[in-house]
């Protein structure tokens, strides 16, 4: 439980004040949310234990090219705003 102490507190901690009412509301903020986060604790885990152990295989598969090279430049390089010797011409950023 948070208590107007520990809301205080935190506030000195943090440089702000705070007026009454919203010490109030922050200490009805903190129940509330401590009391969700009590909620999600006793949700069953069992099920996700189970996967923790499982081992886990990563299968990769080989690259393989599924179009020809240039393919889509030609596309490309006509939706750019500004080309040069048939590349995408950017502003120097550095």
């Amino acid at each position: 439980m948070v208590d107007k102490k520990e809301i205080e507190h935190l506030a000195e901690l943090s440089r702000i004040d705070l007026t009454e009412e919203e010490k109030e509301s922050l200490e009805k903020d903190f129940e509330e949310i401590l009391g969700f986060v009590q909620e999600v604790d006793k949700v069953q885990t069992a099920e996700f234990d189970k996967l923790e152990n499982a081992s886990v295989e990563n299968v990769l598969r080989e690259d393989e090219v599924t179009q020809e090279s240039g393919e889509f430049s030609d596309d490309i390089l006509e939706n750019a705003p500004a080309t040069e010797n048939g590349f995408v011409k950017v502003k120097k950023i550095l």
